[in-house]
C-alpha cells in the first residue's frame, strides 16, 4: 500500500510538470531509466531508447527557446495544448509499479486531467502577461514554468510527496489567480 501511495504522488508531481512543460518530465523518465536509477513500466521501453530521448530533447530544446519569443510562444501553446496533457498521461502510467495496482485507462486519465489542467492554467494566464507587459514579461514567465516543470520532475522522482505539494500549491496558486482575474473584469 505504501509503495502505491508513493507512485501515485511521484505520478501526480510528474504529471503535473508535464502541464507546464511537457518535454522535461518525459525526458527525465527515460534517462533515469536509462540510466538504472529507475525502473518504468516495461509498455513505456521506448521511452528509454535512444531515438526517443534525442526526439524528446530536439523538441524540447526547440520549444524552450521558442517559448520564449513572444508571438511564437502562442503560435506554440496554439499548436501544442494537446501534448502536455497527453505527455502527463504518459508520465503517469510510466511507473512499473503503479500500473499493477491501477487500470492503464484510469492512470492515463488521471495523468491527463492533471498535465490539462495545468496546461489550461497556462493558457488562461499567459495572455494576460502578454496583455500587462506587451509580451515582456513571456521569457521570465515561460522560464519560471521551464524551472517548476524541473524541480516538480527531480521532487516527483526523488521526493514524492514534496511534489505533490507542490502540485496542490499551484492549483491553488493558479486558482486564486482566475478568481482575481474574474473579479476585475467584473468590476470593468
Amino acid at each position: 500500500m505504501e509503495n502505491l501511495v508513493v507512485n501515485l504522488l511521484s505520478s501526480l508531481g510528474l504529471s503535473g510538470a508535464a502541464g507546464l512543460n511537457a518535454y522535461v518530465p518525459l525526458l527525465a523518465l527515460g534517462l533515469l531509466d536509462r540510466f538504472g536509477y529507475l525502473n518504468l513500466s516495461s509498455s513505456y521501453d521506448w521511452l528509454t531508447s535512444p531515438v526517443a530521448l534525442v526526439a524528446i530533447g530536439v523538441v524540447g530544446l526547440l520549444d524552450f527557446v521558442g517559448d520564449k519569443v513572444p508571438g511564437v510562444d502562442h503560435v506554440l501553446h496554439t499548436l501544442g495544448g494537446w501534448i502536455g496533457p497527453v505527455a502527463g498521461a504518459i508520465a503517469f502510467g510510466a511507473q512499473s509499479n503503479l500500473l499493477s495496482d491501477v487500470s492503464p485507462v484510469l492512470a492515463g486519465l488521471a495523468g491527463l486531467i492533471v498535465a490539462g489542467g495545468f496546461q489550461g492554467a497556462r493558457t488562461v494566464t499567459r495572455p494576460l502577461a502578454t496583455a500587462t507587459t506587451a509580451g515582456l514579461a513571456n521569457p521570465v514567465v515561460s522560464f519560471t514554468e521551464d524551472v517548476t516543470s524541473v524541480v516538480l520532475s527531480v521532487l516527483a522522482i526523488f521526493v514524492p510527496v514534496l511534489a505533490f505539494l507542490g502540485v496542490v500549491a499551484l492549483a491553488l496558486g493558479f486558482f486564486v489567480l482566475w478568481r482575481r482575474l474574474r473579479r476585475r473584469r467584473r468590476a470593468l
